[in-house]
C-alpha cells in the first residue's frame, strides 16, 4: 500500500502531465491540409500530416490513461493492477505513474492476450 505522501506526489505528477497533454492537444495546426504546386511537396505535406495525426492520437490515448489514473487515486484503487488485483511495483509507478497493470499483465496486454471492450472496463485474458 502506498503512503499518503507517495500518492500526493503521484497525483501532482499526473496533474502536471494532464496539463501538458491538454495544452498540446489544443494545437491542430500540423494536421491542416496544405496544397502545393509541386506534387512532391504535397506528398511530403501528407506524410507530415499523417505523423502529426499519429502523435495527436498517441497523446490523446496517454491523456485518457492519465485521467484514468487520477480517477483510480480518487476511488482508492491506484497502484493495484486492473487485471490481477496485485500491487503494481512502486518503481514501475515512479517511472510510469499512469500504469494500470503490473509488469506481467502489461506484457500480456502488449502481446494482445487481453480482450477489451468499448466500455473501458478492465480487459480480460483470452482463453485459448
Amino acid at each position: 500500500m502506498m503512503s499518503h505522501s507517495e500518492i500526493r506526489r503521484q497525483r501532482a505528477m499526473l496533474e502536471a502531465k494532464k496539463r501538458e497533454l491538454s495544452f498540446g492537444l489544443r494545437s491542430r495546426e500540423d494536421i491542416t491540409i496544405e496544397k502545393a504546386a509541386d506534387p512532391l511537396d504535397e506528398v511530403q505535406f501528407a506524410g507530415e500530416r499523417e505523423l502529426a495525426i499519429r502523435n495527436l492520437d498517441r497523446e490523446s490515448n496517454l491523456l485518457k490513461s492519465v485521467r484514468s489514473a487520477l480517477a483510480r487515486i480518487e476511488d482508492g484503487s491506484y497502484g493495484m493492477c486492473l487485471h490481477c488485483d496485485t500491487a503494481i511495483n512502486p518503481k514501475r509507478l515512479a517511472a510510469v505513474p499512469w500504469a494500470a497493470y503490473c509488469v506481467h499483465c502489461q506484457e500480456a496486454a502488449d502481446r494482445s492476450e487481453f480482450e477489451s471492450d468499448a466500455t473501458n472496463s478492465p480487459p480480460k485474458l483470452l482463453v485459448a
